[in-house]
């Protein structure tokens, strides 16, 4: 497996991981109702994140893409920044992958890059279904969370830190 940074012309690849992933992980976590309107908000990759050199693309040696995530300095939704922390952003890991290393090698990509730029910890608003694979990271829960996705809509979340320096 290789994970490299992904650029915008990946957008296709993450596109269908996050397709596939979000659906069939998150289905057992939350209402069908609350997916019904959240999934179209949270499968498309963020064209920002995409060219930002922080986000990653996990590809089989045949070139299928198996995963995808990163970071960021800014939290998301927004450019608030504080100064050593960044934020673990748009994770997931196709479902025939999942459970074989896909996700902690992204992950293992993220904390080595951040920690060469000067980065002590990490943010992250893990959902409910993925708050176990974050555990396994090492991030500890803080509280739970309503991400604002747009329109009044709020996602349920868990919101957890990592030191990582």
């Amino acid at each position: 497996m290789l994970v490299r940074p992904a650029t915008p012309s990946d957008a296709a690849a993450v596109a269908a991981v996050l397709a596939a992933s979000y659906p069939a992980l998150m289905r057992g976590a939350y209402p069908a109702d609350l997916l019904a309107l959240t999934l179209p908000l949270i499968v498309s990759p963020n064209p920002a994140l995409l060219a930002s050199g922080t986000y990653y693309l996990a590809e089989a040696k045949s070139g299928e893409a198996l995963g995808c995530g990163g970071w960021s300095t800014s939290a998301p939704g927004s450019r608030r920044r504080e100064p050593g922390t960044a934020h673990i952003r748009h994770f997931a890991t196709h479902p025939a992958w999942t459970g074989r290393g896909v996700g902690r090698a992204v992950y293992a990509r993220c904390e080595e890059d951040a920690r060469a730029a000067g980065i002590a910890r990490f943010i992250c608003y893990a959902s409910l279904n993925g708050e176990p694979f974050y555990r396994a990271l090492g991030f500890r829960p803080l509280r739970r969370i309503e991400v604002p996705m747009g329109g009044g809509l709020r996602f349920p979340a868990i919101l957890m830190v990592r030191e990582i320096a």
